[in-house]
């Protein structure tokens, strides 16, 4: 799966949002080479939950696929000169430091584009790279706060909710994908390259673009959260997910008489169509006290026969044995660059029927040093004085 074939990436990411958008361009072919400090990017060294698996932290395990790793010391004079030679024959540099970084390293857009006027120069921040929050942490948990997602996330007689995974940061590194995809379309037309940028703060709110919008437009909102286990302030009920009698159950859009009849209520049949949001509280208190009499297995032949928009609540150890995740091919396995069985979540897209395959599994630190700066024209001897000088690092 070459799709991207010939095109190359330089990747000075770190976190999430950046390593993960150029995973999503290795994936489908282009050519990614992180460029890390010697020491290893951020998310190599620090884990969720801590976890590292034979020396790999499973952050770098989630992200670093597909990409080849040479280690740079960007405050080193070699090391930038290093840069400098990879930018001319590069197609895209992708960078998330804080803003004016790589500038002060001289590395900054208007530096890299007089060595390569096609090169698309792409940046992810947490706010922009200009106004007053510029200078701020882009950190997921600090964006759901900020932009309305938490305090409209969970129960209204509850406190504002956490999203259980980084979406802020999952969802700007599809918008920062897509940009690229975007700025490399249009140099097939004009040959030129062209800054984008894309931060996390807009990504927030693009995540929120159906309620948002809503609310900007004078949509009611007597409540930030939603009332009686509805899931949104905006939804009818009894939108939400409901305790059953051995676990938990998601009931999408549905009609009261609809539902009467999937959970053999005389009182939900007793209320009309546009009862739904008038009287949704009253809908969601019978729904959710009905529903807690059967076991979820117990409700799943009804609501599929009454063709009501229904799911289990799964946690991850049911995605495992899940028929359809199974039927797509989700997780994938494979040996670790430590020599330890791993496994990822896969490409999230086909094409013509096929799935890009792991061509690379994450790579040690500074794998591909030698050979990357052996492709801009640095002989074995250079190479091993860069390595002595400390100014790039191989893998140990």
């Amino acid at each position: 799966m070459n799709l991207l074939d010939g095109v190359k990436i330089l990747s000075f990411n770190h976190y999430l949002a950046g390593p993960l958008a150029a995973q999503t361009l290795a994936d489908l072919g282009a050519d990614v080479i992180a460029v890390e400090p010697i020491e290893g990017a951020f998310q190599r060294n620090w884990a969720v939950a801590n976890h590292f698996v034979a020396g790999d932290s499973v952050n770098h395990l989630a992200t670093g696929r597909n990409k080849r790793s040479l280690a740079v010391d960007l405050k080193h004079p070699d090391g930038i000169a290093a840069v400098k030679k990879l930018v001319a024959t590069s197609d895209v540099v992708m960078e998330n430091f804080r803003p004016g970084t790589m500038a002060k390293l001289g590395l900054g857009y208007d530096t890299l584009k007089e060595i390569n006027p096609g090169l698309i120069y792409a940046v992810a921040t947490g706010f922009g790279s200009e106004g007053p929050y510029k200078d701020r942490p882009g950190q997921d948990l600090l964006l759901q706060a900020m932009s309305g997602l938490a305090m409209r996330t969970g129960r209204a007689d509850g406190q504002p909710t956490a999203v259980g995974a980084v979406i802020v940061d999952q969802h700007a590194a599809s918008l920062y994908a897509m940009s690229i995809l975007a700025a490399l379309f249009a140099r097939t037309k004009t040959g030129k390259g062209q800054l984008v940028e894309v931060n996390l703060y807009q990504a927030a709110l693009d995540l929120q673009v159906e309620p948002l919008t809503a609310w900007l437009n004078g949509a009611p909102s007597p409540t930030s959260r939603g009332p009686a286990g509805i899931a949104a302030w905006f939804s009818p009920g009894p939108y939400g997910i409901h305790a059953t009698a051995d676990g938990h159950m998601a009931i999408s859009m549905a009609t009261p008489k609809a539902l009467g009849v999937a959970l053999d209520s005389e009182e939900l049949k007793q209320f009309g169509e546009g009862d739904s949001f008038s009287k949704r509280e009253e809908i969601t208190r019978i729904v959710a006290a009905r529903l807690k009499q059967k076991s979820t297995a117990d409700w799943l032949p009804a609501l599929e026969a009454a063709r009501i928009w229904h799911a289990p609540v799964q946690d991850y150890r049911d995605l495992e044995s899940d028929p359809q995740l199974n039927h797509l091919g989700v997780f994938k396995s494979a040996e670790s660059a430590g020599g330890a069985p791993i496994r990822m979540v896969a490409h999230p897209a086909r094409y013509d029927g096929q799935t890009p395959e792991v061509r690379l599994v994450p790579q040690r630190l500074g794998a591909q040093t030698r050979e990357v700066l052996g492709e801009i024209g640095y002989d074995a001897a250079e190479i091993d004085a860069m390595v002595a000088g400390k100014a790039v690092g191989v893998a140990r």
